[in-house]
């Protein structure tokens, strides 16, 4: 399989058209394997997959260390296909608490200077804040950034997470390449205002959350419990009524998967990349099974009849529960 590229808006890089979200491999979900997270990682590198998505705060810099080493030890030519889009500005403690964001401009390039570091690079591809930073004018957030570009140490400028009226300031101040966000079958809220106001300004979309955290793998049952140190444990759509009505949803789907022949990720997966050529849904794998099966989405046609039968499926608004708890959904411009 030769892997589709898409480009990230009009003035961002050209990247495969699934990319690869690593965040899982730092303990958001629980426990991961290192040797395995590793090899997910040459795996999909050698699948063509050339955009790795991390955060300074995953792990609190864990992720950034094991992507350098992945990188470190994957042939050359694999490497140097690498681009990597990371996230900077959260604030945590030495228990995982979260404690806010700070996005000041002094801040952003302390924060960029470790995440080369750990990196083991000379520059990253698209940097981002991962929240609009409620004391801090995006204007001067993204002023900073773009002295980065200008110094060599950032190629591209991306946002994550922000509404409408801060992308238009965002990309008023500097050339904006994507927006970061959730966008899934069962998170459309992109599709009223964002979505629109990205395309009107040539901006692309890399959509995290496609399998809305497994909710709609296929392999999440309702009696699964999650560990008190994986974030679902603590996200409404995962419970209890919540969750059993989701996963009807799921079922619904399961049924027009049989028919196609492929499975329940993969069709969601086909979903996302059907929904315009300006988006590039991040695939969270863990392991190089997981690995695969979201790859096969890359082989999945839907025609009109297969959107159609989706969409009655899994209706716009048919989620229960938000996607996140109500702390962290007030942390989110792009939900105002």
């Amino acid at each position: 399989m030769t892997m589709p590229t898409r480009n990230l808006g009009t003035t961002g890089p050209q990247v495969s058209a699934l990319g690869l979200g690593c965040m899982g491999m730092s303990g958001m979900y629980g426990d991961s394997d290192r040797a395995e997270s590793i090899a997910t990682i040459h795996a999909a590198l050698e699948a063509g997959v050339t955009l790795l998505d991390t955060g300074d705060f995953y792990g609190m810099g864990h992720n950034e260390l094991l992507i350098s080493e992945a990188l470190r030890t994957a042939p050359a030519a694999r490497r140097e296909n690498a681009l990597i889009s990371v996230k900077f500005g959260a604030q945590r403690g030495p228990d995982g608490a979260w404690h806010g964001y700070d996005a000041r401009p002094a801040a952003v390039k302390t924060w960029a200077a470790y995440s080369l570091q750990r990196l083991g690079v000379d520059h990253i591809d698209v940097y981002r804040p991962a929240r609009l930073d409620p004391n801090v004018p995006i204007e001067e957030t993204v002023g900073a950034i773009a002295e980065l570009v200008e110094e060599g140490y950032v190629r591209h400028i991306g946002l994550s997470e922000v509404g409408a009226e801060t992308i238009r300031r965002a990309a008023a101040t500097a050339p904006i390449a994507d927006l970061q966000i959730e966008y899934a079958l069962i998170s459309r809220g992109p599709e009223r205002e964002i979505l629109p106001t990205l395309r009107e300004l040539g901006i692309a979309v890399t959509a995290y959350g496609v399998l809305a955290r497994g909710l709609i793998s296929g392999h999440v049952s309702a009696d699964r419990g999650f560990d008190a140190g994986d974030f679902r444990a603590h996200t409404p759509r995962f419970q209890g009524e919540n969750l059993r009505h989701n996963l009807t949803l799921v079922e619904s789907l399961r049924k027009i998967a049989e028919q196609k022949g492929v499975s329940v990720a993969q069709i969601v997966i086909a979903w996302a990349l059907s929904r315009g050529e300006d988006i590039v849904p991040l695939i969270g794998a863990r392991t190089r099974e997981r690995l695969a099966e979201a790859l096969g989405a890359l082989e999945v046609t839907l025609d009109a009849a297969d959107l159609a039968a989706i969409e009655t499926a899994v209706p716009a608004d048919a989620a229960a529960g938000e996607r996140y708890a109500p702390a962290q959904m007030a942390m989110l411009d792009s939900e105002r």
